[in-house]
C-alpha cells in the first residue's frame, strides 16, 4: 500500500467502509440465528455461499477477469473449505444451541490461534513479552467462560448440549486461522475477488452432501420458511458475504492493515449488543468479563505490530515534511 492510494481514498468512503466492516460483520451472528429459525444449518450454508459466490464470480466475468486458473481454484477451494465450510459452518451449527452473543465472544479468540500456528514468525512473536502475556490472558478468558457453563450444566441450569456446542465452537477459530495462514502463503496474480468467489462456491457445494448426510432435505419445504429467515439469508448473502468482504479488501488497499484489524475488537461487541437488544439474550457478568479479557489479550498480541506501524507512520510523515528541506540544502551549493 502506498501513500498515493491513501490520498485518493476520500474520508467519507473510508468511514463508510469501516462502518460496514464493523457493523455488518458484527451483525452476521445475529442474522445467522434469525435465518436458522427457518432453514436447517447445512442448507443455509449451501444457499448463502453458493448464491454469493455465483454473484461475485459473475461480477468477475463482467470485469473481464480470467476465472479458470486451475492452481488458484484449488488453493481457493482449500481455503474456502477451512474458512467457510468448517469455521463458518460450525458457527451456523452451534447457533442452534448457543446465543449469538456467546458465539461471537468465543470466536473472537481467533488471533490467539493465528500466533500459535504462524510457525514462520514464531521467533519474532515469542520474543515479545506482550504477545506471551496476551496468549495466557486469552486462554484464561476461555477457561472462565467454560467454567461458568460447566458449573451451570452440573447444577442442572443448562443442558450438557450447550457445553458440547462450546467445545465444538473452539474448532471454528482454529480452522479459520489455519485457512487464513494457508491463503496468506499462496501466490496468485488474480484479483482477490476471484479467489473469494471460488472459496464461497466450493464451500457452498460442500454443504450440499453434508445436508443430505444429515437428512436435512427430508421433509424440508421451502414454502414453510418464514419471511424473516428469507430476509436474514438475503442480508447474509449481500451484506455479509459480498459487500462486507469487498469493503474489507478495499480498506486493506487504502489504510494500514493494523487499522483495518481493529474490527476484531468491534465485531463481538456489536454482536453482543444486537443479541441483548433484539434477540433478548441474557449475558452474565462473567460472560462480559470473559469478552473483556479476550479482547485485552488480542490487544496485547497485536501490540508489537501497532507500535511498529505507529513508528513507520511517524517516520513516513517526517520524511514527507523534511524531504523538501533536504532537497533545497543539497541543491544549494550547486546553484551558487
Amino acid at each position: 500500500m502506498t501513500q498515493i492510494n491513501q490520498k485518493k481514498a476520500s474520508v467519507l468512503m473510508i468511514v463508510i467502509a469501516f462502518a460496514i466492516v464493523y457493523i455488518v460483520w458484527g451483525s452476521t451472528y445475529f442474522f445467522i440465528q434469525m435465518a436458522i429459525k427457518g432453514f436447517p444449518p447445512l442448507i443455509l450454508g449451501a444457499l448463502r455461499f453458493i448464491t454469493a459466490g455465483v454473484l461475485l464470480l459473475g461480477w468477475c466475468v463482467y470485469k473481464g477477469d480470467k476465472i479458470w486458473i486451475k492452481k488458484d481454484i484449488i488453493n481457493s477451494g482449500i481455503t474456502g473449505l477451512l474458512l467457510l465450510f468448517v469455521a463458518t459452518g460450525i458457527v451456523i451449527w452451534v447457533e442452534q444451541t448457543l446465543p449469538s452473543a456467546m458465539v461471537a465472544i468465543l470466536v473472537s479468540i481467533a488471533p490467539i490461534w493465528f500466533v500459535l500456528f504462524d510457525s514462520v514468525n514464531w521467533k519474532v512473536n515469542f520474543k515479545s513479552s506482550s504477545t506471551i502475556i496476551g496468549l495466557l490472558i486469552g486462554f484464561a478468558g476461555v477457561v472462565l467462560l467454560f467454567g461458568e457453563q460447566a458449573s451451570k450444566a452440573l447444577s442442572g441450569h443448562h443442558s450438557s448440549s450447550m457445553l458440547a456446542a462450546m467445545g465444538l465452537l473452539l474448532l471454528a477459530p482454529i480452522s479459520w486461522s489455519l485457512g487464513s495462514l494457508y491463503a496468506k502463503r499462496q501466490t496468485s496474480t488474480s484479483p482477490a475477488r476471484i479467489g473469494t468467489a471460488w472459496q464461497m462456491i466450493i464451500a457452498g457445494l460442500a454443504f450440499i452432501p453434508a445436508g443430505f448426510i444429515h437428512q436435512e432435505y427430508n421433509g424440508f419445504n421451502w414454502n414453510d420458511v418464514p419471511a424473516e429467515s428469507w430476509f436474514a439469508v438475503l442480508y447474509l448473502i449481500v451484506f455479509g458475504s459480498i459487500i462486507g468482504f469487498s469493503a474489507y479488501v478495499w480498506l486493506l488497499r487504502v489504510r494500514p492493515a493494523t487499522q483495518v484489524s481493529t474490527h476484531s475488537y468491534v465485531n463481538p461487541v456489536i454482536a453482543v449488543l444486537l443479541g441483548i437488544l433484539f434477540a433478548k439474550e441474557q449475558i452474565s457478568i462473567l460472560q462480559m468479563a470473559g469478552l473483556a479479557i479476550i479482547l485485552m489479550s488480542v490487544l496485547l498480541i497485536n501490540l508489537v505490530k501497532y507500535r511498529k506501524a505507529a513508528k513507520e507512520e511517524c517516520l513516513g510523515l517526517s520524511l514527507k515534511i523534511f524531504s523538501p528541506v533536504y532537497k533545497k540544502r543539497d541543491l544549494g551549493p550547486v546553484n551558487s
